[in-house]
């Protein structure tokens, strides 16, 4: 998904991973410090709240029909009501949702809605300058007057989290996806146990250790890829390798251009850590220990290979999908098949617990905002908040009740019903539809869920995705909200040198990991520090640290 994405975002379910793979093992009841303090919601308080609030519009009192528009080029929505879930959704709150999609043009869609004045009633997007574009225009509406009249949001995420979503004008336009209070996510590094037994299973910590077992690989595997880089053009495996190289080094780094040194945001370029992972990655390359179409595959050649066992060992930002996928799959033909993960390597003499391949933000993946052109945007705040609620949560994530969840049990929590256990093929064809719905996710309630139930379960019937989370992949993500909205408007000066310099990133990237030597590499990276400063490099991360510093005065609850 997003990055996960996109993602993390952040799955329980084999087919599900995609968007929930974000999510993680939190807190539940937000307290007043926005913290959380471990207890599901006070479900007399919640109501009290609402009564207190005044009049309130109560799902499935009268019909709710609202059009939605994700913005992304990639996503198209299933028709809504034709899955389980929708349909018990459609039926007992009375709500229909009617899908506008982008056509694989999400960018020129966006912009046309503007033009036209013609816009959905909710738009799924990222956070960032094209939603300050539609809040400057006068397009969006607040929620401020909705939550205490509907709580969900401010028990789960908290004031604090709410404070940071908060537009200049100072009021909350978004409503955020698999916002988060504790460390969740699904980066790092995935072995395939075949391969990596019928080799000695000898040590895959460091760097060195990662490097010498791929010529292994190599040499006695020659149908396998060694080291499987994903959708390298978009960071994935190079932004896990990029953390094996410093300690406190986030692939957020990458991402945003700028490596944090002393209160400022300092040039990728001439990091340290950038120059020897692109050093390590291109030697991996150019030696055919990693992919060979790594910035040209698409996703699902990527996922083919994974699924027939034709990889060493892959690192992503949420490999753990296809991990679990792949593990079911190779499984049913070979038991001692499957893959397993690995504590995230690290260059020789680096502290093992300080290196971070993934991180995760406070705040989410993406938001939903609310048009102006809805005809009742609170009755629509009121479903998005049903939705990050524990009986929305339910639904869209497991089924409607009785099938795969039946309630909440004793903690609050999701109740699983034995079909849940028992019958796998038609679950997780349901979570994969259900999968394009999770617009509003909440991780700490997914979480608390799902953890509580693996844990009453025998080792060899846990779910593979949550075994591995609980076990490396929640303890080696870091926080990274403080990196959050930092970039520019798109139309503004520093908003296009940044469009030139992302520009630029990508295809010197490409060009470094595709360099014949590693001094062939630091030329490359070299010349790109300059081209970089040329276009106003430094204007611009001057503009990203205040954005950011401002972020760590929030976060402070300044």
């Amino acid at each position: 998904m997003k990055k996960l994405l996109l993602t993390s975002v952040v799955a329980v379910m084999v087919s599900a991973t995609a968007l929930a793979g974000c999510s993680s093992n939190k807190n539940a009841n937000s307290g007043s410090d926005g913290g959380a303090s471990g207890t599901p919601v006070n479900t007399a308080s919640a109501s009290d709240n609402k009564a207190a609030a005044g009049n309130i519009f109560e799902l499935g009192s009268k019909p709710l029909e609202f059009t939605f528009y994700g913005n992304y080029d990639w996503y198209t929505m299933p028709n809504w009501g034709d899955d389980l879930a929708t349909q018990w959704i459609k039926e007992n709150k009375k709500v229909n949702v009617i899908p506008v999609q982008s056509g694989g043009d999400a960018k020129t869609k966006f912009n046309t809605m503007i033009v036209s004045s013609d816009l959905p009633d909710v738009i799924w997007m990222d956070r960032g300058p094209d939603v300050e574009k539609l809040r400057a225009a006068d397009l969006l509406v607040p929620f401020d007057d909705y939550l205490d009249k509907y709580p969900n949001l401010k028990t789960w995420l908290g004031d604090a989290g709410i404070n940071m979503l908060r537009s200049e004008d100072g009021k909350l336009y978004q409503f955020p996806n698999w916002y988060t209070n504790q460390p969740n996510g699904n980066s790092g590094y995935v072995v395939n146990k075949k391969i990596y037994e019928e080799l000695g299973s000898p040590s895959l910590e460091t760097t060195d250790d990662l490097y010498n077992y791929l010529k292994r690989v190599k040499e006695k595997y020659p149908k396998v890829v060694p080291f499987e880089s994903g959708l390298a053009k978009d960071g994935a495996a190079l932004d896990v390798l990029y953390s094996a190289f410093g300690e406190d080094h986030l692939a957020t780094f990458v991402a945003i251009r700028g490596v944090p040194q002393d209160g400022k945001l300092t040039s990728i370029f001439t990091d340290p850590v950038f120059r020897e992972s692109t050093q390590y990655a291109s030697r991996l390359y150019r030696e055919k220990l990693m992919t060979q179409d790594a910035l040209t595959q698409t996703r699902d050649q990527y996922k083919e290979k994974v699924l027939n066992g034709q990889v060493a060992v892959f690192a992503d930002s949420s490999p753990t999908e296809f991990g679990d996928i792949g593990t079911v799959t190779l499984k049913a033909k070979d038991p001692s098949a499957g893959y397993i993960m690995v504590w995230p390597i690290h260059k020789p003499g680096l502290d093992k617990n300080k290196i971070w391949p993934g991180t995760y933000g406070q705040l989410g993946w993406n938001v939903s905002v609310i048009t102006k052109s809805a005809k009742d945007p609170e009755a629509v705040f009121a479903f998005l908040d049903w939705f990050t609620g524990p009986e929305g949560q339910r639904t869209i994530f497991w089924g409607p009740p009785g099938l795969y969840q039946d309630g909440a049990n004793e903690d609050g929590f999701a109740k699983f019903t034995e079909k849940y256990v028992t019958d796998h093929e038609n679950r997780d064809k349901l979570m994969s539809i259900t999968n394009n719905f999770q617009w509003n996710g909440n991780t700490v309630y997914i979480d608390k869920s799902k953890a509580a139930f693996e844990a009453s379960l025998p080792e060899e019937s846990k779910n593979w995705a949550t075994k591995w989370q609980a076990e490396i992949t929640w303890k080696t993500q870091a926080n990274a909200t403080e990196y959050v909205n930092l970039l520019p408007a798109p139309d503004s000066e520093e908003g296009i040198i940044w469009t030139q310099l992302d520009d630029m990133f990508k295809q010197v990237r490409a060009k470094a990991l595709m360099a014949k030597s590693d001094a062939e590499v630091l030329s490359i990276l070299d010349k790109a520090e300059s081209d970089a400063q040329a276009m106003g490099y430094e204007k611009l991360q001057t503009f990203m640290t205040t954005k950011w510093q401002e972020n760590v005065k929030k976060m402070k609850g300044n």
